[in-house]
């Protein structure tokens, strides 16, 4: 006989419920509710996300075979895939932003004293942005080209404990630079950018703010010297200038003295140019903050391989097929007109399409049974 919480238990009981039911009564999300709350809800979905769940058929084969043991994990209600899927579609998802949010404002204090490499009492964060992509049939509200669709997330991460403090989702038509427009400056804070966020009308917004900026220059940037500062070249450093911008625009965007530095990767061989309105640091330790900017690439690299987004396995395995398929008829140069036929017939599904059932309920949306699937396709459900 097992004694003791569920394992699943014991890491939710960290949760604030509190701090979450004020959420959900601020966005009306039990509004109507009879049964399956929104803590049910996020529940299930935190269940899925923790153990690699596929589908919301998957959640409710998974839960199903242990029911007995809901109530123990927190939930109250009986899980069904429907049930699920309408919440998902219908709730909204401020609540659960906010309570995001919430749990990031309770984690920073915790790392707040961590180093990362650089010897900086300030708050050193990296800006950057990845782009997911999505099916356009199952996220038409996502456009990115003319075959697929795509989200973008742009993340503020702190460095200290490689915790995102800011996070936008956007289509994937939206520039990385137009962000920096949702950002509320930090004074005295460090914000560490690639030269896709190289805007001096913006940039000089974050100087405004008495923040610090760190970026890449671009290879046609107009400036002039007006001091060469003393570097040792035996750490990597080429030079140390302090630059005025010469273009037309960039001049009325950014008037002030910039500080430029040149730097040759003593591993990689590879030399990065830098620009920042910080003077007062050594210029080997600015480019040791640019070198911590990779955090954030090892950040969505983890979410893309450990978070059920993106592409479906079941999207991928037709896609794959249907490949195939094409290669066999071209390479056979006769084929019969009834396997065309037949093809034909599911080929480039819309949304309504039977053979999206699993696909569409796992993100949320409504679905068809799957009895009426066209002849040629095979469907493998997971089970629990």
């Amino acid at each position: 006989m097992h004694l003791g919480k569920l394992v699943f238990a014991q890491v939710t009981q960290h949760l604030p419920l509190t701090t979450f039911r004020r959420c959900v009564a601020r966005y009306g999300g039990e509004h109507k509710v009879k049964s399956f709350s929104c803590l049910d809800q996020y529940l299930c979905m935190a269940f899925a996300q923790l153990t690699y769940r596929e589908s919301l058929r998957d959640i409710e084969a998974c839960l199903r075979a242990q029911a007995s043991k809901l109530y123990h994990m927190g939930i109250k209600t009986r899980v069904s895939r429907s049930t699920l899927a309408d919440a998902n579609e219908v709730r909204d998802w401020h609540i659960y932003a906010e309570f995001a949010q919430s749990l990031i404002g309770i984690a920073r204090p915790l790392y707040a004293a961590e180093p990362f490499g650089v010897d900086q009492k300030e708050t050193v964060y990296a800006l950057d942005a990845s782009t997911i992509d999505l099916c356009m049939s199952v996220f038409p509200w996502a456009p990115f080209r003319s075959t697929k669709a795509a989200i973008k997330l742009h993340t503020l991460l702190d460095l200290r404990g490689n915790i995102p403090t800011f996070l936008h989702i956007s289509d994937g038509k939206l520039h990385d630079v137009d962000a920096l427009d949702l950002l509320l400056p930090e004074p005295g804070a460090f914000y560490i950018m690639d030269r896709g966020y190289l805007d001096f009308e913006r940039l000089h917004r974050l100087h405004e703010a008495d923040s610090i900026f760190v970026t890449r220059a671009k290879s046609n940037l107009k400036a002039h010297r007006r001091y060469s500062h003393p570097v040792d070249r035996s750490t990597g450093l080429i030079c140390d200038r302090t630059i005025a911008l010469a273009g037309f625009y960039s001049r009325q965007d950014f008037n002030r003295p910039l500080r430029r530095i040149k730097f040759k990767d003593p591993k990689t061989g590879k030399r990065r140019v830098f620009l920042t309105n910080n003077f007062a640091l050594p210029a080997i330790t600015i480019a040791d903050l640019y070198r911590y900017r990779w955090q954030v690439e090892l950040f969505f690299k983890w979410i893309k391989q450990h978070l059920r987004i993106g592409l479906d396995p079941f999207q991928w395995t037709l896609h794959c097929h249907k490949e195939r398929c094409s290669k066999w008829q071209t390479s056979n140069g006769s084929t019969r007109r009834s396997s065309g036929a037949r093809w034909s017939s599911w080929s480039g599904p819309g949304v309504n399409s039977p053979i999206w059932s699993r696909s569409l309920a796992a993100r949320g949306g409504r679905s068809g049974s799957g009895s009426n699937r066209p002849s040629g396709t095979r469907v493998e459900e997971t089970a629990a």
